[in-house]
């Protein structure tokens, strides 16, 4: 449990960690490479843990020092084990890395976050078209390549970040050459065929539209530096902005950030961007956010919604959000309800009339970004705030709460 007593202006320096939404595709493409992986910047969270385990599990050797982790390559075993499979959604991103270095691979659908459907037939279809044989029993699934992965023509009906990741992995080491068409753009894909390209792959066009995977017969492991993480960033600067405080974030890739910057200048705040730093200073009460609308990149990202809305809640006047990606992703909304917001939900459509102050009150995350919004509302809160289901939170972010109380925040986590 996350325990708050607010609220509390923040100020002071931040570092921001690595990006979960990279790591775990860059540990996937650790099963494709002969040798060792070496990922800088990787973040010590519970989804890392687990993708580590898989490995393990698989047979790789692990090891991490500092923000360093370490991954020797020694596969021998081509199954996930259910339990592993549940703990997190992003789990299936290592089927296509899997199927592409055994032939076969065999795993149960995954866990995570319930935010409604995230169904995971784009990443079956595709792998299909690369020569996969898919077979369903009892909720799990067993893929076999008898010819190998072979290079083909993919156009996503939906520009899927997993599929997309997916389809690299698989079709880094093919036979031929991959076209996936309305590819998903967001730097994460980016950064991953960064890492594949340096240790031989041949993938272009990553972050557009279209991307072209040349198949390679092998791959060797390289040294990486995790991007930082986009949304964490905008977990700090909506912290910031609730408090009226002014803070100052390190290690950030300021382009990443620029589809989510509006909200922030709408309600007033000043943003610098100087290099891999970046400045918020908020004013003594935020305006209105007007109207947010989550889209694939480049646009709003569904995964900063929950942040925003916290802000929104504390604005003054009207603010409408739209929410396009999950139809489960307003969890929070009623739990910033407890805190005194004045929010009313339908439908795919929430509109938020700013309070002059919130009140605190026992809240409980259903999931790791609403989860983070409310302990960013929690800041903001006139007496103690009371977060619950931290297991959610500690899933993407490392120490939030030791990092906000670096930052003047009266904040502990206990049992």
């Amino acid at each position: 449990m996350i325990l708050i007593d607010g609220p509390a202006e923040l100020s002071g320096e931040i570092d921001v960690q690595g990006a979960k939404n990279s790591t775990l595709p860059l540990l996937a493409a650790a099963l494709l490479c002969k040798g060792q992986t070496v990922l800088h910047n990787c973040p010590d969270l519970t989804d890392v843990d687990t993708a580590v385990r898989i490995l393990e599990h698989l047979g790789c050797r692990c090891a991490r020092e500092g923000d360093t982790l370490i991954v020797d390559n020694a596969v021998s075993c081509c199954e996930v084990p259910h339990e592993l499979m549940r703990g997190m959604r992003s789990s299936i991103v290592f089927l296509g890395a899997i199927v592409s270095r055994c032939g076969e691979a065999r795993l149960c659908f995954p866990g995570g976050c319930e935010l409604g459907p995230r169904p995971i037939d784009l990443h079956l279809s595709a792998l299909e078209k690369l020569g996969v044989e898919i077979t369903e029993s009892g909720g799990c699934l067993h893929c076999k390549a008898p010819h190998g992965i072979r290079g083909a023509y993919i156009s996503l009906a939906f520009p899927s970040v997993g599929a997309t990741e997916n389809i690299m992995l698989a079709a880094a080491c093919s036979e031929g050459t991959t076209v996936i068409a309305n590819a998903a753009r967001e730097p994460e894909i980016t950064d991953l065929a960064e890492y594949l390209n340096r240790c031989g792959g041949r993938i272009y066009g990553a972050g557009e539209s279209c991307v072209i995977i040349d198949g390679v017969s092998e791959l060797y492991g390289s040294e990486h530096r995790v991007m930082p993480d986009r949304i964490v960033s905008v977990t700090y600067m909506a912290a910031a902005a609730v408090t009226g405080g002014s803070v100052t974030l390190r290690g950030v890739e300021n382009s990443h950030i620029l589809p989510m910057l509006s909200p922030f200048e709408e309600s007033g705040c000043q943003v610098r961007q100087l290099g891999g730093a970046l400045s918020i200073l908020a004013p003594r009460r935020l305006d209105a956010v007007k109207h947010i609308r989550t889209m694939p990149y480049p646009g709003f990202p569904t995964d900063a919604q929950p942040l925003v809305m916290s802000m929104a809640a504390v604005g003054k006047g009207t603010s409408i959000f739209v929410e396009n990606i999950f139809e489960n992703r307003y969890k929070h909304a009623f739990e910033l309800q407890r805190l005194g917001a004045n929010i009313k939900v339908e439908g795919k459509v929430a509109v938020v009339e700013g309070v002059e102050k919130l009140t605190g009150a026992p809240v409980q995350a259903a999931d790791l970004r609403g989860g983070a919004a409310l302990v960013v509302a929690g800041l903001a809160a006139y007496g103690r705030t009371e977060v619950s289901g931290t297991e959610y939170i500690h899933r993407g972010y490392e120490d939030i709460a030791g990092k906000l109380a670096d930052l003047g925040a009266r904040i502990q986590e206990v049992p």
